[in-house]
């Protein structure tokens, strides 16, 4: 089971502003208290930063690796600025956030997952969208794995990701993507499902109950890996308890350690 933490994105307005006023510090403080909460991996998305997307990433990149030894996920639709958080993702093996479908991008995206021997994050994407079906993301599963195995990456260094969308706008987004999460589990056994989890939630009241809920389901479905906020105590609450039903915290090793550290007090 593999966490990423997905604070440090500029889509969030409080990062946004942090870096127009090159509030190292506060990046910091956002990267530590993540690795401190358990996650495995910190994401480094400026995606809506386009202007000077390639810069503010090597900020980031170099901000947050002054603190935390955490491996870093390196999250852009350009490929540029991809190479330039790659080469600078120095603390343990990088993870690159995304290859897709789309002959163009895997093409420009594969060779940066090959030179800096990267986990790779493959979206359930072709040249069509996103799809609106669990049939048409396991055509596509079943594309991303043979092209990305035939290139030479190993299935255990694949996260498929299915792609959630909200289900305030489709109320089967939710089962599309739990019978793909069924499928790639019982076909690709060696291959990671990974998702950004708030997706689900999007347009809706109480969000969190909605989040919480689902990445309970994904995890029974067979999803192991997750793009989320370690800080939310709930949810890590929910993370290690379903965790250890499940049958994957021998010992409870898991939950017993997150009790201890306080994560389930209220405060």
């Amino acid at each position: 089971m593999l966490i990423v933490g997905e604070l440090i994105n500029t889509s969030r307005k409080p990062i946004k502003e942090a870096i127009e006023r090159e509030d190292a510090a506060y990046i910091r403080d956002i990267a530590v208290k993540q690795a401190e909460a358990g996650a495995d991996y910190i994401d480094i998305n400026c995606g809506t930063l386009i202007h000077n997307e390639p810069e503010i990433m090597a900020w980031l990149v170099n901000t947050v690796r002054e603190v935390v030894d955490v491996p870093l996920c390196i999250d852009s639709p350009d490929p540029r600025v991809l190479e330039t958080g790659l080469k600078l993702a120095t603390s343990g093996r990088p993870m690159l956030n995304s290859i897709t479908a789309e002959p163009d991008r895997f093409e420009a995206v594969l060779p940066l997952a090959k030179r800096f021997n990267a986990r790779v994050v493959a979206l359930c994407m072709d040249n069509d969208g996103i799809p609106s079906t669990a049939e048409k993301r396991i055509e596509i599963v079943r594309k991303l794995v043979e092209n990305l195995t035939a290139a030479g990456v190993e299935r255990g260094d694949i996260y498929i990701d299915p792609l959630v969308k909200p289900l305030s706008i489709s109320d089967q987004a939710g089962l599309e993507v739990l019978e793909a999460v069924g499928f790639i589990r019982q076909a690709y056994p060696d291959v990671h499902i990974i998702c950004g989890l708030s997706n689900v939630s999007f347009g809706l009241p109480n969000r969190r109950i909605l989040n919480q809920v689902f990445m309970v389901q994904l995890m029974t479905a067979g999803m192991d890996s997750y793009i989320l906020d370690p800080l939310d105590r709930e949810m890590m609450g929910f993370y290690h308890a379903s965790r250890a039903l499940l049958g994957k915290d021998p010992f409870c090793a898991g939950y017993l350690k997150a009790h201890r550290s306080g994560l389930y007090r209220r405060d």
